[in-house]
């Protein structure tokens, strides 16, 4: 053998760089590195909860912290924009990471840059559960100084008085915090003596309203009222009229006994469940028999309406766990059973892809590639779907959206040995799903695929040897490619000189990590963040070139 042919900057094996800007992924490969304004975007959709499959939470977790640590540090007021940007449009499933990094930026050098952060606080923190969870993140960064206690009191002095007031009794305490320690930290200030009434309600209690010359117990907002009704009520007549005076009296307002009532959930429903809310109550609401007749066609209406989905900020993925869950008949945790109705999971499946919005397609040829490996089995954000199960359903909004779409995935090879059947090598396989096929389902099929080595060119050798033409490849991955005897970009590029040098890569990516397969110099190669609810539009907007 001549060993001087083993030698190519064209073709390189993973396991090696084959340039110096690639640095090593976890799994023994080199990609890479995502810049660090990518990896804030990563941070703030994707999270770090569960770690990867390679790396742990707490190490996850601190690695991001350091990123946004220097983002804040380089430019805050950026920070705070990107912050606001995703969690307004509700483009992550989960606010911690954005409370988090804003709690960051509100300890951050530049006075200009703690004040932005500031004054996005209600911005972020939109309700009581997220202003509790901010005041525990910042307390990790810094102490209660003039800034902080202003902008705290302005989240209790800015918003309307009967918002408020929904926001006091319906999220009393979390994270070890309350109402009452805030406002005693903030000391806001009020000329409105319904908002000091309020004021007055949570510091002293309901006994210290009447004492008031004011007479507090009328200026109080309604809904005070109703909860306080609501907790002393002992019928399923009282909390029924409770509820009807419709003053917004919420679920979480009512005791543990009228929870259990179907006379007070059919109320409730018909006043409107917040759509998150909904999601959650579907087991109870099955138990208690209202899955079906009208009700259950009301609450199938209401899951898959994209105008309440939209209002209500629910990211796509929520619902795809809230589907899965639903559909198996039995809690995440094991401690709940139920017999899901068809009609409440089709509406899930509906809801999820109504939860994207209206994607415009490219009208390109694209091959999806579902990176199927065993890295992929780790859970995704911490959520009750894996990264490979989330991958799947993220790619059905591009089949469902795209006249002419491919789906292909990274598996192993079957292979017998005696009586057994081991799993061996690598391959590129084409998979039976299709966007009629439920959500559920196809989770379920591509979980049980035999997983393989991690090898991210393989779509472009296999569509290379298959001489098939695609105008864009999307690659769902978590980036952790090491196993191929050559490197993506070098593929591509082959793929380019052979087949069609217009081809566009997008890789998503499903963990929180600062590797990408991508050339972040090739123009017309993009890193997206998996579970930004914009990425349909985006996959679609830079396969036919308007981005």
């Amino acid at each position: 053998m001549d060993v001087l042919t083993t030698v190519s900057t064209r073709r390189t094996p993973q396991t090696e760089k084959a340039e110096p800007r690639q640095i090593r992924n976890a799994a023994g490969g080199y990609t890479f590195a995502v810049d660090d304004w990518g990896r804030v975007n990563r941070f703030l959709t994707l999270g770090v909860d569960g770690g990867t499959y390679y790396t742990s939470a707490g190490d996850l977790a601190k690695d991001n912290a350091e990123v946004i640590l220097r983002a804040a540090a380089a430019n805050p007021i950026e920070l705070v924009r990107r912050i606001v940007e995703v969690s307004t449009a509700g483009r992550a499933p989960k606010q911690n990471p954005a409370l988090f990094a804003l709690a960051i930026a509100a300890a951050a050098e530049d006075p200009d840059g703690r004040r932005a952060a500031m004054a996005a606080l209600p911005q972020v923190a939109r309700t009581g559960t997220h202003l509790f969870l901010f005041a525990r993140y910042v307390e990790q960064f810094r102490g209660w100084g003039p800034a902080l206690v202003k902008g705290v009191a302005r989240w209790y002095t800015q918003r309307p008085v009967d918002k408020l007031a929904y926001q006091v009794v319906k999220y009393r305490q979390r994270e070890g915090w309350t109402h009452r320690d805030l406002l005693r930290l903030s000391h806001p200030v009020t000329e409105e003596p319904a908002r000091r009434a309020l004021f007055e309600y949570v510091l002293r209690g309901e006994k210290a309203q009447g004492a008031t010359v004011e007479n507090l117990a009328v200026l109080t907002p309604a809904i005070v009222d109703d909860f306080t009704a609501a907790q002393l009520a002992t019928t399923n007549h009282q909390w029924v009229q409770i509820i009807q005076r419709g003053n917004g009296i919420s679920w979480e307002m009512l005791p543990d006994a009228a929870l259990n009532l179907p006379e007070v959930w059919e109320e409730l429903l018909d006043k409107g469940v917040p759509q998150t809310a909904l999601m959650r109550q579907l087991p109870r609401l099955t138990r208690l028999g209202l899955a079906v007749g009208d009700t259950g066609r009301l609450i199938a209406a209401q899951l898959q309406d994209a105008d309440r989905l939209k209002r209500g900020r629910v990211h796509p993925i929520n619902v795809l766990v809230a589907q899965r869950t639903y559909a198996s008949g039995r809690s995440a945790r094991g401690v709940g059973e139920w017999t899901p109705v068809s009609r409440i999971s089709d509406a899930l499946d509906a809801g999820f892809y109504n939860a994207y919005g209206a994607v415009e397609p490219s009208g390109k040829r694209i091959l999806l590639a579902l990176d199927v490996s065993g890295s992929m089995t780790a859970a995704a954000s911490g959520l009750p779907l894996s990264c490979r199960e989330a991958s799947a359903a993220i790619a059905m909004v591009t089949a469902a959206t795209e006249p002419s779409c491919d789906i292909v995935g990274f598996t192993g090879i079957h292979e017998r040995r005696g009586f057994r059947v081991g799993i061996s090598g690598n391959t590129l396989t084409e998979l039976d799903v299709s966007p009629r096929r439920r959500l559920d389902d196809v989770c379920r099929y591509i979980d049980g695929l035999p997983m393989g080595m991690t090898d991210c060119a393989l779509p472009f050798t296999w569509a290379t040897e298959q001489k098939r033409a695609y105008d864009a490849v999307v690659i769902l991955t978590d980036n952790e490619s090491w196993a191929g005897p050559v490197h993506v970009h070098q593929a591509l590029r082959q793929y380019r000189e052979r087949v069609n040098p217009e081809t566009r890569l997008v890789v998503v990516s499903m963990a929180g990590t600062r590797n990408s397969v991508a050339d972040p110099r090739d123009l017309k190669s993009l890193d997206v963040s998996g579970f930004d609810s914009a990425v349909p539009q985006v996959i679609s907007d830079f396969a036919a070139g308007r981005i």
